[in-house]
């Protein structure tokens, strides 16, 4: 594997972030003339959740005390996230998906029994065995994130992203491919660490107006907003640059290029072979990436030059080139041409030698490498005729085509 020792990294860019049952909860507005403001009196302007707040609750789906406080640290109940769900389902639009269900720690008089519900048939929660749903039970926080990626859903086929977490293991196991899928989709939001999940900690106010209103972000329901806690595994590309006079190693499909002492330019595709890497091992262009560009040849010599990499689906310009190839091989009346052209390339002009010189007018190659500018086939032999031999440079992609950098290349690395 090729490293670089010296490259210096450029500026980063992305690609590439307990209540009772007798009583209203005031986590949401239930109670005529109660004012809505998000300008509550301990969520403080450089709060890390305040306009994950502020935006939940000029849309009425959060709400705040009499007091005017809102309480951010304060948990969130089963039946307290079933009555914010029902308000955020006004956005949503979730239709119900199955029939209602009665639990039975639920009566139909209980404040959130609607709300609980309706929570139910649109798929979000769900209750517990024997028909409970716990409606005064704290909510954890990887609940309250299964609820919305199941309700919204959302679907993963891998949970490998989970290890964008460092206590990925306290993830229940039913709880890992929604919170995978919740994690895709950024609407998880972790304070104050962004990789330290939490998932069996109970849902802070906080943490569940930050969840739902990322979950209106990804629906398109609502503005996206900065912050530094939204998990976004997405890796970061930070660039590198590769200085000139790097060797980047390539190969070729056949063992040798055989092209005539012509002014020609011949289409060529290398392939980069082993990945060029930084120092502490970021690939920046992967083995298997394709060089395009020409092979041209003159009196003194053939050169690859090259035009465009290609990798991961994109085109880049580069400038980079072999050094000259002057070896020869002189080709004559009794040359065997099928050894000579076995498992090489052709250049046309080298193609109309050959012909000429030996008589073989059907030589038999797997590849025939188009000059530009280098005429009809029987123009070439026309040149050539006459001759007894004639002198073909000999090119062994492997060793003879490794390219240096005629300048410094800028790629980003993940």
């Amino acid at each position: 594997m090729s490293n670089l020792h010296s490259w210096q990294s450029g500026t980063a860019a992305f690609l590439a972030f307990g209540l009772s049952a007798s009583i209203v909860s005031p986590i949401f507005s239930a109670a005529p003339g109660f004012a809505q403001s998000s300008n509550f009196t301990d969520v403080s302007s450089s709060y890390w959740a305040r306009t994950f707040i502020s935006e939940l609750s000029q849309r009425d789906i959060i709400a705040g005390f009499p007091d005017g406080s809102f309480r951010p640290d304060a948990p969130v109940t089963r039946a307290q996230f079933a009555a914010m769900l029902k308000k955020a389902n006004k956005e949503f639009k979730k239709q119900s998906k199955r029939d209602g269900t009665r639990f039975v720690d639920v009566p139909s008089k209980y404040w959130a029994f609607s709300a609980i519900q309706e929570s139910y048939t649109t798929g979000f929660l769900t209750g517990y065995p024997g028909s409970v749903f716990r409606p005064e039970q704290n909510i954890p926080r990887e609940q309250a994130l299964v609820s919305l990626s199941n309700g919204l859903e959302y679907s993963s086929s891998s949970t490998t992203v989970l290890n964008y977490y460092n206590d990925s293991s306290s993830i229940s196991s039913w709880a890992r491919t929604p919170i995978a899928a919740a994690t895709n989709n950024r609407v998880v939001v972790n304070y104050p660490n962004v990789n330290t999940l939490n998932p069996q900690r109970n849902a802070t106010r906080a943490e569940v107006a930050a969840f739902i209103y990322q979950a209106l972000v990804q629906e398109g329901l609502a503005n996206t907003v900065s912050s530094q806690y939204i998990a976004d595994p997405t890796p970061v590309a930070t660039t590198f640059t590769i200085p000139a006079g790097t060797s980047i190693p390539v190969k070729y499909v056949r063992e040798k290029i055989l092209v005539a002492k012509e002014d020609e330019k011949l289409p060529l595709t290398l392939t980069v072979d082993a990945n060029i890497t930084t120092a502490n091992g970021k690939i920046l262009i992967p083995a298997g990436s394709e060089v395009v560009g020409e092979l041209r040849t003159t009196d003194n010599g053939a050169q690859f030059i090259a035009q465009k990499l290609v990798m991961n689906g994109q085109q880049i310009t580069i400038d980079a080139s072999s050094g000259f190839i002057t070896t020869t091989e002189t080709v004559g009346k009794g040359t065997s041409v099928g050894t000579l052209v076995k498992n090489a390339a052709l250049g046309t002009a080298a193609a109309a030698a050959i012909s000429a010189v030996t008589g073989d007018r059907a030589i038999a190659t797997e590849e025939l490498l188009i000059g530009a500018g280098s005429g009809v086939a029987l123009t070439l032999i026309q040149r050539f005729l006459g001759r007894n031999s004639v002198d073909l440079y000999v090119i062994e992609p492997d060793t003879d085509l490794d390219l240096k950098l005629g300048s410094s290349l800028t790629l980003a690395a993940k």
